[in-house]
């Protein structure tokens, strides 16, 4: 099993740095929000292949990794970088680490393919699984999964069609699920994390799977999702995201406060 992690995790640090190299002329760290995304999904499709896992289990895997990686790699490149400045929170990072900007940011570029390898677990799992019968945690973590993509999905499509609208440049959604959350899509994300480790349930030390949504839930909420993206949000839009935080739940989808 380590030599197949091995293959998995040298992968994902060669897509990493390929995009690192693109990155620098460039001038755009977010591709490597990209890469994250697309490394999950190449780990997860390899996982399920070369596993020699039950097929029917690999072939839900494949499913469900691929499907869901394609996605949000693309979303995240048609969004975040094809014809987009680079991000505030990465010309915050330039700014905060000042010198050997190369450097550190091809550090940065690999740990995240370190994290890729740590966050594949569970899909490695049940790749490796060879019992010829889908047990009932393995068919929870497929309606989980339906749910959490359909909701990201949804999410980022209420986002989008607000942004192409000229007269909210600007301006923060409200409407849809962005009325109940301030984060709709980074919810939903972490739900399909953990469809991804209910599904290694099925697995012999599955459990280990829930090291992976954990580590979501730390990100989102204590380092790069919610507060890194709330603080470009309050240096662009002042007030009203202020406002916006005081009556909308930052995360879990809820009613909103007056």
């Amino acid at each position: 099993m380590i030599g197949f992690v091995l293959y998995g995790a040298a992968a994902v640090a060669i897509l990493m740095f390929v995009l690192w190299l693109i990155h620098l002329p460039m001038h755009n760290a977010a591709i490597v929000d990209f890469g994250w995304a697309f490394g999950l999904g190449m780990l997860g499709v390899g996982y399920a292949v070369f596993g020699h896992g039950w097929w029917v289990r690999s072939v839900i895997l494949a499913l469900m990794t691929g499907i869901w990686g394609t996605r949000l790699s693309i979303f995240l490149l048609l969004t975040r970088v094809i014809g987009h400045p680079e991000e505030g929170r990465y010309q915050e990072l330039r700014r905060q680490w000042k010198t050997n900007l190369p450097l550190k940011f091809l550090l940065f570029f690999e740990f995240q393919a370190l994290l890729d390898v740590v966050l594949a677990v569970p899909f490695l799992l049940a790749a490796r699984n060879s019992t010829d019968v889908l047990s009932p945690l393995e068919y929870a973590g497929v309606a989980l999964w339906v749910i959490g993509y359909l909701g990201e999905l949804v999410a980022d499509a209420q986002l989008a069609r607000f942004k192409f609208q000229p007269e909210n440049k600007g301006r923060t959604c409200q409407w849809g699920l962005w009325h109940y959350s301030r984060h709709p899509n980074y919810f939903f994300e972490w739900i399909v994390w953990m469809a991804f480790a209910t599904f290694a349930l099925g697995s012999p030390h599955g459990w280990i799977g829930f090291l992976s949504p954990a580590l979501i839930l730390y990100f989102l909420l204590r380092v790069t999702g919610i507060p890194a993206t709330e603080e470009q949000a309050l240096r662009s839009r002042g007030d009203e995201y202020r406002e916006y935080q005081r009556t909308t739940s930052a995360f879990i989808p809820w009613f909103r406060t007056s």
